[in-house]
């Protein structure tokens, strides 16, 4: 699979990145910084025009995480001055199946914003890529590369 990506797209080296203490797999197309700090954390990395990160968080009651997620998406638009455009599905394989659980594409007039939020428990997640133009193929396999908790094998 990272063999096709890789063609499709020359300027991204894809990778599988674990940040400690997410208990997340993602695949980044560059080399992400991680910062933790207690019950929270983020991962993020820029290549060729294209920012990308993954942040998660623990809530105090997993019964709010739909409601932490639809928190989520509604600020990142009105840092955008945007309005929050229909949800599309979302399914990323060890996630808590919720309502909220969706991703949006945010366009505006300093460019693309594309974000899906999920959780597992109480733990809430936000992949983020930004861009001056839409890049599909990117965040399709941004997304693509996501899995949480009981779904992550051991590295080998």
């Amino acid at each position: 699979m990272l063999m096709l990506l890789s063609a499709c797209q020359p300027a991204l080296n894809w990778r599988e990145v674990r940040p400690a203490q997410s208990n997340a797999v993602a695949l980044f197309p560059c080399k992400p910084e991680v910062e933790q700090r207690p019950g929270m954390g983020l991962a993020q990395c820029e290549a060729a025009g294209l920012r990308f990160a993954l942040s998660w968080a623990d809530g105090p009651d997993p019964t709010q995480a739909g409601a932490a997620l639809k928190a989520m998406t509604q600020a990142l638009a009105a840092k955008l001055g945007q309005p929050l455009p229909a949800a599309q599905p979302l399914k990323v394989p060890g996630m808590t199946p919720l309502p909220e659980a969706a991703q949006h594409r945010i366009a505006g007039a300093s460019g693309v914003a594309r974000v899906a939020v999920f959780s597992h428990g109480g733990r809430v997640y936000q992949a983020l890529m930004t861009a001056a133009q839409d890049e599909p193929a990117a965040w399709d396999s941004f997304l693509g590369g996501l899995r949480v908790h009981g779904d992550i094998e051991p590295a080998r």
